[in-house]
């Protein structure tokens, strides 16, 4: 069986957002599955010593503009939040509650989070924002609210996030294919091509 395509990401990346409108296209071109993996990426930050973009004199100011010029290249919406990054546990959280069950469902809700995020402003660092994305897809929010507070959950997180780093994955999007490591949306080209050629 053909391996999947390993993708971590965290819900406040803009860089994560626009690779998640798209990998499954390409995983899909090459008769791939995508394993999604949302993760916290501030944990790798402290690895790596360093601080998100937004946060970054100079920087920060010119990742704001590339990123809202992404997304116009690729033709995806696109708005900067207005807090951002943020906190992204219960939104990680409620992911891996419902993939318990249903990736796929988890998948699902992934998407409805990052739109609400990056395409309508809505603070999904709020556990009541995320349970109301998921109500919205027809998931119980007792349910869900419950769920993203309960030790197995957490542990599951904490375990994801361990292993995310235990595989050098510092960043979001970092897509793995087959043990080869890619990092940004910027190398989804290259995450084709690699799948088409089988390396190189």
């Amino acid at each position: 069986m053909t391996a999947s395509v390993e993708f971590y990401f965290d819900f406040a990346s803009p860089y994560g957002y626009l690779a998640s409108e798209r990998i499954e296209h390409i995983a899909e071109q090459h008769g791939r599955s995508v394993m999604w993996r949302p993760f916290l990426v501030g944990a790798a930050m402290k690895v790596s010593e360093r601080k998100p973009l937004a946060w970054i004199p100079l920087v920060g100011d010119y990742a704001v503009h590339d990123v809202k010029r992404f997304a116009r290249y690729w033709d995806i919406p696109f708005v900067i939040p207005s807090h951002w990054p943020i906190a992204t546990v219960n939104a990680c959280r409620a992911f891996y509650l419902l993939e318990e069950d249903d990736h796929d469902a988890a998948k699902q809700l992934a998407r409805a989070l990052y739109h609400a995020y990056f395409r309508d402003n809505q603070d999904i660092s709020d556990p009541e924002t995320v349970v109301a994305v998921a109500s919205e897809l027809g998931h119980d929010p007792t349910q869900i609210a419950e769920g993203i507070q309960t030790g197995p959950i957490k542990q599951k997180l904490r375990a994801v996030n361990d292993e995310a780093l235990a595989r050098g994955v510092f960043g979001s999007p970092f897509i793995i294919v087959d043990s080869e490591s890619f990092w940004g949306a910027d190398r989804l080209d290259q995450v084709d091509q690699w799948l088409s050629r089988g390396g190189w």
